[in-house]
Formats: structure tokens, C-alpha cells, sequence
């Protein structure tokens, strides 16, 4: 795999010590280096000043605030030129977006490139992920619709949120060193074709968070390419890291940024019955919080931060105004 074939996005906020484990997995654990770029999205725990000291091989670029997951691809994709339609000879064939609280384990990136390589249809294909303990982790799913939305409450039987109704694939098709055919692949770690990025353009920022890789495949696929998970190629990843720190407000982020994939890919009667689903979920939540704050299992300032923000949901969903 030349240097040239493969080209890392990390976008990092705010985890400083998890980027430096990354970057070093990756240098470690290929065989060829790939030129590697990170996108610090405003961090204030002194990240970027670690990328400089610890890893001057890495591209660095940072930024005064945060641009989100899709700003901060978009800027790693710009610097190699991929935001215009005329190839660069200075281009990587194939583009990695790989989350900073992930684990390269070796071999990975070439299986990936290797697959890419053998596969000219392939638009975008991501790794086997788990999680830091070596469990199971779904890295693919089907693009998301009602069914998603009517099994994400409280008390479904495993085997349905286990189910393809909720998107996942069998667990048995992680088990082999056989690639196969997906919707998109989690963003975490996302290897894309050059021509593919191409023909469809930039990541959507009006996703700020959530959703963008998604939209992204999604456009993908609508243009011709296929899509695939590629279990020979194994890569921890420990999740949610960044977004932990500020769950209230991603609670709305996340359903922001669900209303507008809804909107960019769905028909209008779809449309009509996710309001509905997503604002009777927002109710049993509130219920669930309720019940949560009386047997003293939370306390009121967080009691109070999820509620505004499950109320915020539903208002947002009973709107017919806003627009994508």
C-alpha cells in the first residue's frame, strides 16, 4: 500500500490523551504510513499542542471553534483538494475518517485498502469494530426509518433491537473475513473512494452532529456506489467520548440532526409518522425521568437540563415550518 493510496481525518475535541493513543495505534500498526490529518475542533485540554510535540508528522489543523464532525471532515477533505470535481495528482486514492477514540489494530488499513482496491464499485467500506473490553460492537446498519424510531423505547425484546427492522446485521456476518453489502457503515471508522467524494461533494454541515456519515453513504449509494463492512479489518473503538461531556444538548443534536436526514431522504408521509413517533418517545422519556427524579435515582439540575431538552424535541417535531 503506498503512501499515497491512503490518506487519515481524525477530528478531535477534547480528548486529548485517547487522539495521542489513536495516532500512535495507527503509526505503530501500518505497515506503510499514511499521510494523517488531524482537524481540532477548538479543544481546550491541549491537544493540538500534543499533536505538534508528540506526532510532527501529522498534518495539524485547528481551529477557533467548534465546526462539528461534518465541518471538521470537511476541512481534512479541502486540504487534499477533494471538495472539486478535477482529480490531484497530490489526492490519496482512498480517504479514512477514523474517530479518536479508536484503536488501529494491525493490518487493518491495508485489509481495508486492499478490499477497495478489489472491489471498483465500492464507494465507502468500514472496519469490524468492539469495544475496549473486546466485545461485540454493530459498525453497520441500514439507513434508518420508522421501524428505528418505534423500537428505540424502553422494554423492546432484544431480539427486535437485535433485528434487521432495527437496522443491525447478524452478528454471524461479523464472524469471517467476508466482506458484505451494508447501507453505511459507523462513522467511526469510514474509508472512502476519492471519485466517490467527487461525485457527490462534502459532507452536509447542517449536521452539526450526528447523522452526517449517514446522509453522506446515503448520497452514495444514491449515486451508484456500493457500500460494504470489511470484518478482516479490526478496530477498537471505545465510543461516545466526546459526547458524553454535554449529553442534554446532544440529545437535541442527535434529534435535530435525525429530523433533517428524515427530511433529505424520506417521502412526506414518512416524514408525518416520524413527528409522531419521535414526539411520543419524548413524552415516555419525560415520564421515565420523572419516575427517575422521585425514587432519587438523579438529581434536579439534571432532572430539569433532559426534560427541557425532551420538551425542546417535541416542539421542534410538532413544528411544520422548519426547513432542512
Amino acid at each position: 500500500m503506498p503512501m499515497t493510496d491512503l490518506g487519515i481525518v481524525i477530528v478531535s475535541w477534547n480528548v486529548r490523551d485517547l487522539l495521542a493513543a489513536c495516532l500512535e495505534s495507527v503509526l505503530r500498526n501500518t505497515e506503510h504510513t499514511p499521510r494523517i490529518i488531524v482537524v481540532d475542533n477548538a479543544s481546550t485540554d491541549g491537544s493540538a499542542e500534543m499533536v505538534r510535540d508528540r506526532f510532527p508528522q501529522v498534518h495539524l489543523i485547528t481551529r477557533d471553534k467548534n465546526l462539528g464532525f461534518a465541518g471538521g471532515n470537511n476541512a481534512g477533505i479541502r486540504y487534499w483538494g477533494l471538495d472539486t470535481p478535477m482529480p490531484n495528482t497530490q489526492c490519496p486514492r482512498y480517504l479514512l475518517l477514523l474517530n479518536p477514540d479508536t484503536i488501529v489494530h494491525g493490518g487493518a488499513l491495508e485489509t481495508m485498502v486492499r478490499f477497495m482496491d478489489a472491489t471498483p464499485r465500492a464507494g465507502v467500506c468500514g472496519a469490524r469494530l468492539i469495544y475496549g473490553d473486546g466485545s461485540f460492537q454493530h459498525s453497520a446498519f441500514g439507513f434508518p426509518g420508522l421501524w428505528q424510531i418505534a423500537l428505540d423505547v424502553p422494554g423492546v425484546h432484544r431480539r427486535l433491537v437485535e433485528s434487521r427492522l432495527n437496522g443491525r446485521y447478524s452478528r454471524k456476518l461479523y464472524g469471517g473475513d467476508l466482506p458484505f453489502e451494508i447501507d453505511h457503515p459507523l462513522g467511526a471508522s469510514m474509508m472512502v473512494r476519492s471519485d466517490a467524494i467527487r461525485q457527490v461533494g462534502l459532507m452536509d454541515e447542517g449536521f452539526h452532529m450526528y447523522c452526517e456519515e449517514i446522509d453522506w453513504a446515503w448520497r452514495i449509494k444514491e449515486a451508484g456506489w456500493k457500500i460494504y463492512c470489511v470484518p478482516g479489518a479490526e478496530i477498537v473503538h471505545y465510543g461516545g467520548q466526546s459526547t458524553q461531556q454535554v449529553k442534554p444538548e446532544m440529545i437535541l443534536a442527535l434529534w435535530t440532526s435525525r429530523l433533517r436526514l428524515y427530511r433529505k431522504h424520506h417521502p412526506t408521509w414518512k416524514q408525518v409518522a416520524a413527528r409522531w413517533l419521535v414526539r411520543r418517545k419524548m413524552r415516555q422519556e419525560i415520564r421515565l425521568a420523572d419516575s427517575a427524579l422521585t425514587r432519587g435515582e438523579t438529581d434536579k439540575a439534571t432532572h430539569t437540563a433532559l426534560v427541557k431538552a425532551y420538551r425542546q424535541v417535541i416542539e421542534l417535531y410538532a413544528s411544520s415550518s422548519d426547513q432542512p
